[in-house]
């Protein structure tokens, strides 16, 4: 008998509590997860392990989880379809974030203060169950 594959999420948050969180919640949910806490291994985390989601923090150290969006758009094939969702304490006002959200088609756009942990998991298995 096979077992199924758990899918691997990658999460992308600065912030160690919340990070937990998610990461416990995840597992929690039977998924496999990846962690960065900056945008250099976020990207470099991605490329090596492929995961099958990337929950992306917008406001991270050394390159912005936006950045780090552009650059896996136009890295490769897998950086170009891999679902990423945007979760972050920013709203999507500001002309750079609607600009980038625009032209590099994440999954989803959350504000942290309007959605609470369970909402984002079951936004993660509702866009992977889009790509089965």
């Amino acid at each position: 008998m096979e077992t199924e594959e758990k899918k691997k999420i990658l999460i992308v948050e600065d912030e160690s509590s919340m990070l937990k969180i998610l990461v416990d919640s995840f597992e929690k949910e039977n998924f496999s997860t990846l962690e960065a806490r900056d945008g250099e291994i976020a990207f470099r985390k991605a490329l090596e392990e492929r995961p099958d989601i990337i929950l992306l923090d917008i406001l991270l150290p050394k390159i912005d989880g936006l950045t780090v969006l552009k650059k896996l758009r136009k890295e490769n094939e897998y950086g170009k379809k891999v679902p990423v969702i945007l979760l972050t304490n920013l709203n999507p006002d500001r002309e750079e974030i609607n600009k980038v959200i625009a032209e590099n088609n994440p999954a989803y756009y959350l504000v942290k203060t309007n959605w609470n942990i369970e909402d984002v998991v079951e936004k993660v298995k509702e866009r992977l169950s889009r790509s089965d």
